[in-house]
């Protein structure tokens, strides 16, 4: 190989020699812009927030006794049986599905979606919500939307329960499993196709099934807690029948 097939002659390009040196720079062990390392900044502020939390605790407790109610007699249910504030949610999924799919598989699909999200939302505004105006747009309507139509699919499931409906038309596993599944898994995925109408990103499309969840959660916990009466019945919690008190429980 000759010296002009390596520099050839008028070309219209620059060359120039250069080497590598051992040396320091300002870039040497810098992150990305605007994150800090999770050891050991970010678990000491998790170690002071599980202490702050603590210390919250345990002042409460020494202000608000926790209720305890007489000895349990097996000869008498509870009415209304409740489970704890953090489970109630759960015990309101009951009324509308059959228990595998209320306490099993969607806990489950939840549980494994807070898992995946940190690996499926990789975006540089992951974990970082209302990153912009558009986000807290998105995140705004949707929690718009969810508190409009769960309560309005909780009021209707009551009025029309499919269970009743169909006890004797169709199996267990389509009257209180495979219809209630499919009504939430439509509600619950409505939103995207709204975004996916406005050409919504992955960031995007997380953040609204991630408001749809949290939402939700509420959504169920407080109607469990406030508006179920005698019989898990629903009731406006200023008249419940026989002098219940839903704020008694707290």
């Amino acid at each position: 190989m000759t010296h002009d097939e390596i520099f050839p002659k008028e070309s219209g390009k620059s060359y120039a020699l250069v080497e590598l040196m051992r040396s320091t720079s300002p870039m040497v062990n810098k992150g990305p812009d605007d994150t800090v390392f999770s050891f050991p900044i970010v678990l000491l502020w998790e170690i002071i927030l599980f202490l702050c939390v603590s210390l919250a605790i345990f002042l409460f407790s020494l202000v608000k006794q926790a209720p305890l109610d007489e000895l349990a007699n097996p000869m008498v249910t509870t009415d209304p049986a409740k489970a704890p504030w953090y489970f109630v949610g759960l015990q309101e999924l009951l009324e509308h599905m059959h228990p595998t799919l209320a306490g099993i598989l969607i806990p489950t699909v939840l549980v494994v979606f807070l898992i995946m999200l940190p690996y499926v939302d990789h975006s540089a505004k992951a974990g970082v919500w209302f990153s912009s105006l558009r986000g807290r747009r998105i995140t705004g309507w949707t929690a718009l939307y969810v508190l409009i139509v769960m309560p309005a699919y909780i009021i209707l499931d009551d009025i029309f329960p499919l269970r009743e409906l169909l006890r004797n038309l169709a199996p267990v596993w389509i009257a209180q499993g495979l219809l209630p599944g499919m009504i939430l898994i439509t509600l619950v995925l409505l939103p995207t196709l709204a975004l996916w109408r406005i050409r919504a990103n992955r960031h995007e499309f997380m953040m609204a099934l991630f408001t749809v969840m949290v939402v939700s959660a509420v959504v169920f916990t407080v109607s469990g807690f406030l508006f179920r009466g005698p019989g898990f019945n629903l009731y406006l919690p200023w008249d419940m029948p026989n002098g219940y008190n839903p704020w008694a429980d707290l």
